[in-house]
């Protein structure tokens, strides 16, 4: 069991550290160095920390499920159904629409990685007193929407750099070169306590697994606070570019884009408006998630699993699944500067 638990959180956190490490490639050589080298021992020495006492919370002649509850198997074959589908997809649209950028790697292992979750739910549901089939499917699930974040982190920065200078320092909340450090720092470190959290969440001492769960809920709320400064960054970037460059809103040459398609999209505001509903769905999330552990391990929404798919699952694969229709790529192709724009600077 402790065995299945270590490697669980290993493999989950080993999982985020590459997305991150590919999504981050072309940041400064400093960020690099630190991500390869200090990030790597941090992840390594949390999974063995958080994961190396478990003990079983309940004995071999004790059937209770861990969880509180035996999840149903239809709403789990489903989203893991959905969840797949759009995997697939995402992996698809990454190899197949150049130039296969390495920071859209978060996307599709995210989801790929909350599949896998589902199908550790299914494990689950056939060990429900299992500790280690348990900490094996809450780690992906609760962890892998991390990657989510991260995505919409770098393709606010990456859709800033489709502008001229002047027209991304001019509507950017946050400096373009400082949005992936601050938001994506911000990520890892809600990460760790949110991993921290779920391991100690597993110990047989009640006090421990009490820290544990507002170890969790800590991590969650400062995401959470870091998600809703991105969301407003983000808004007000549109915001500004509306009144302060409204050709650059409204691009003169845009044409009809296709669904599903390889095709370049002109118009980047199909791309924005979609990180939009993204950050809706994802608030959402975040919100059940504080809402959840606040009321405990056992609390009401925690061993009531409909509010779990509504507010949790659904929302999330909404929001990325809304980039099979539309892979960010195919508008970030496209130079959005003052030879294809008369800018207009209203002050």
């Amino acid at each position: 069991m402790k065995a299945d638990s270590q490697r669980a959180a290993s493999l989950q956190e080993g999982t985020y550290m590459k997305a991150l490490f590919f999504a981050t490639r072309d940041s400064n050589d400093l960020m690099r160095s630190f991500l390869r080298h200090v990030l790597f021992s941090v992840f390594s020495i949390t999974a063995v920390l958080a994961n190396s006492s478990l003990e079983i919370r309940a004995d071999e002649n004790d059937q209770a499920p861990i969880a509180g509850f035996v999840p149903k198997k239809l709403p789990t074959y489903l989203a893991l159904g959905l969840y797949g589908i759009s995997a697939a997809i995402h992996w698809i649209y990454f190899f197949i629409v150049p130039p296969r950028p390495r920071y859209m790697l978060s996307l599709p292992i995210g989801m790929l990685a909350m599949t896998i979750g589902f199908i550790l739910r299914l494990q689950y549901i056939a060990k429900p007193s299992n500790i280690g089939s348990f900490i094996q499917m809450d780690l992906f699930i609760l962890l892998s929407p991390c990657l989510f974040l991260a995505t919409d982190y770098m393709l606010l920065s990456r859709l800033a750099a489709t502008f001229d200078e002047k027209v991304a320092n001019e509507c950017l909340l946050i400096r373009r070169s400082l949005i992936v450090k601050i938001f994506v720092w911000s990520d890892v470190s809600t990460f760790l306590l949110q991993a921290s959290g779920g391991g100690l969440s597993s110990q047989t001492d009640r006090n421990i697994v009490n820290i544990g769960n507002k170890l969790t809920m800590v991590g969650l709320v400062l995401q959470a606070v870091s998600f809703l400064l991105f969301t407003v960054s983000l808004f007000i970037f549109g915001m500004r570019i509306k009144s302060r460059f409204p050709e650059a809103w409204s691009p003169f040459n845009s044409q009809s884009f296709k669904l599903i398609s390889r095709q370049q999209i002109d118009d980047w505001r199909i791309l924005y408006y979609l990180m939009c509903v993204t950050c809706v769905g994802i608030s959402i999330r975040s919100i059940f998630r504080i809402a959840e552990f606040a009321g405990g391990f056992d609390g009401y929404l925690a061993v009531h699993e409909g509010y779990f798919y509504i507010f949790d699952a659904l929302p999330l694969w909404i929001s990325m699944s809304l980039f099979c229709l539309v892979w960010p790529v195919r508008v970030l192709n496209t130079k959005h500067t003052s030879e294809h724009h008369e800018f207009i600077v209203r002050r």
